[in-house]
């Protein structure tokens, strides 16, 4: 919007043109006029594919283009829907005392070393040296920073609570940018950085981020499945994902019809029904995956129901086995060179349906594969149980299994894209990088600060929105992010009349409203506000010129309405609370 007062007065403009000007008193007031012929929106020119994405529209209604593989340029239309994502999640940041800063997108090698997190996201990162080869690379994400930055400034127990975050670009050398903005190497990110004293501040901290977390996507008009997840390199025991169920997303969740049982695939467990049917005595039963750790000392046999007919769940075995190398798909060559190490030890880990049986044949089991069976010295282990004490369940989750956290619920699995993740840290950061407080009692022995991280994919929640809610006809905005609210269409040439009663509308309401005044065919213009997706156009037609009545039209209402020009103002206001 113009930083240019706005005013309405009853004489109405004495000038027409793209900055309406208002008599007030001895006043002259201006205020720009929002209209497509002065926004750049490189429509044309791309055709439509049968199977268009989401992310292909984005780029046929000229929001976004492709720089290079998985970086890319925003257009006009692109940065209001990136701003308004923006001042939204400013909005409710600040509902929970949290102060905004801008941390520098360079950071050193040395700081990720410091906190030994370094070789376990090499892969992933852009790494420069400076003309002093001093190494740096481009941040993934800024715990090291933040903490840092902390730890100089704060020494005192009076200083915490503190909340900080920021909403900047991060990167990410992805092996396969796809999806376009849902799997990009360089995107937008807020991170929310919290500091507390002691952890039950922490998670009482953590409660109220996710609470503003509902509200942000409450008011996007986003329906969020809030899942356990894992903290994987992050570190700390107390993580959740925000995802938005959409058969376009890479990562499965799992819900409970009954409870709130959610949780993502790599922490989801499911109720271990009876098997009836299982002989645990016949090898036949024993389903089998190999594997091995990061360090190539320790083998891995899995073993579960076969005649199940399920799936290994591989994240069960990496939760007793947290250095499973996962991306090791034939690990066999390895077992080669493995087994001629007396230190090498062979673990079996057992589905708890199997283990009444697996000793007494786990001779007839092929524990090694046979040509390596002569060559194994070293020892062998086996267990049947989860870290928690329960029994074992290493089968993968499927539609219909029993919810582990009620007695009638089942689970429903879902694809979703991720929009979200917060972590309780605790002192993960604070420990290695020094982020100490002193208390009273003991001003000799300073604590580390209990911390916590809560991200929000700014560029994920444009791109997932963007494939969501995409129909045949085009995009279809929520109101809360679309580029504009309303979109006012002419049938015919836009004269000095219809210019009035545009500024008037905008005026008069509390939503933001742009005018198609291009040059193009009546035809044209509905189509293009179509793929833009625009939450409601008025169709300034016939009947307004002869009547003053305009056409009123809401897609995700599947509403077409006639409304008097005076009603027009109070009926866009109410339409509008409905998205």
């Amino acid at each position: 919007m113009c930083p240019l007062t706005r005013a309405v007065c009853g004489r109405g403009p004495v000038r027409a043109g793209s900055t309406a000007q208002y008599l007030t008193g001895r006043r002259i007031v201006r205020r720009c006029r929002s209209t497509l012929s002065k926004i750049w929106v490189p429509t044309g020119g791309i055709a439509e594919t049968e199977s268009e994405s989401g992310h292909d529209k984005l780029i046929r209604a000229g929001f976004l283009r492709q720089s290079q593989a998985g970086i890319f340029q925003l257009l006009p239309l692109g940065l209001r829907v990136q701003n308004k994502i923006e001042k939204l999640i400013d909005k409710h940041m600040e509902s929970i005392g949290a102060s905004r800063l801008s941390l520098s997108t360079i950071t050193s090698e040395e700081l990720w070393k410091k906190s030994d997190r370094l070789d376990s996201v090499a892969p992933e990162l852009f790494r420069l040296k400076d003309r002093k080869e001093v190494s740096l690379m481009l941040s993934p994400t800024h715990e090291e920073e933040i903490t840092t930055l902390v730890a100089n400034a704060v020494q005192s127990y009076k200083d915490l609570p503190l909340r900080l975050y920021q909403i900047t670009r991060k990167y990410r050398d992805e092996m396969r940018p796809r999806q376009g903005l849902l799997r990009s190497r360089e995107f937008l990110m807020k991170d929310l950085y919290t500091f507390d004293l002691s952890s039950e501040a922490a998670i009482e901290t953590y409660q109220q981020v996710q609470a503003a977390y509902k509200a942000i996507f409450d008011e996007m008009k986003v329906q969020i499945l809030v899942a356990e997840a894992s903290s994987g390199d992050m570190g700390g025991n107390h993580s959740h994902e925000y995802h938005l169920a959409d058969s376009t997303g890479e990562d499965t969740v799992a819900h409970c019809n009954s409870c709130e049982y959610t949780a993502n695939d790599e922490v989801a467990i499911s109720k271990i029904n009876p098997q009836h049917a299982l002989d645990t005595n016949a090898p036949s039963s024993y389903g089998l995956w190999r594997g091995i750790t990061k360090d190539r000392n320790t083998l891995i046999n899995a073993w579960y129901p076969q005649s199940d007919g399920g799936n290994l769940n591989v994240h069960a075995v990496k939760t007793l086995v947290p250095e499973l190398d996962t991306s090791v798909h034939d690990p066999l060559p390895l077992w080669e060179v493995a087994v001629d190490n007396p230190e090498t030890a062979l673990v079996n880990i057992v589905d708890s349906r199997l283990a009444p049986g697996f000793g007494k044949i786990h001779s007839k089991l092929a524990l090694l594969p046979e040509e390596l069976q002569d060559d194994f010295i070293g020892p062998q282990f086996a267990t049947s149980t989860a870290t928690n004490g329960d029994g074992l369940n290493l089968l993968a989750l499927a539609e219909g299994d029993g919810c582990p956290r009620c007695e009638s619920g089942t689970l429903k699995i879902s694809r979703a894209l991720e929009l979200g993740h917060t972590f309780y840290l605790g002192t993960r950061y604070s420990k290695p990088l020094e982020a100490l407080v002193s208390l009273p009692e003991k001003p000799s022995q300073p604590i580390p600060i209990q911390m916590g991280c809560f991200g929000i994919g700014v560029s994920r929640i444009f791109g997932a929105v963007a494939e969501n809610r995409a129909d045949s006809r085009g995009l279809n905005w929520p109101r809360a992010i679309a580029p504009f609210e309303v979109a006012v269409i002419p049938s015919s040439a836009v004269n000095d009349e219809m210019l009035a009663f545009f500024d008037s509308l905008v005026d008069g309401g509390s939503f933001d409203a742009v005018l198609d005044d291009r040059k193009k065919a009546f035809g044209w213009k509905m189509k293009d506000a179509d793929i833009t997706g625009y939450p409601v156009v008025v169709v300034l037609g016939k009947a307004w010129r002869e009547r003053g009545v305009c056409e009123v039209q809401c897609r995700s209402l599947e509403l077409k309405q006639e409304v008097a020009a005076s009603e027009l103002p109070m009926v866009l206001e109410q339409l509008l609370q409905k998205l």
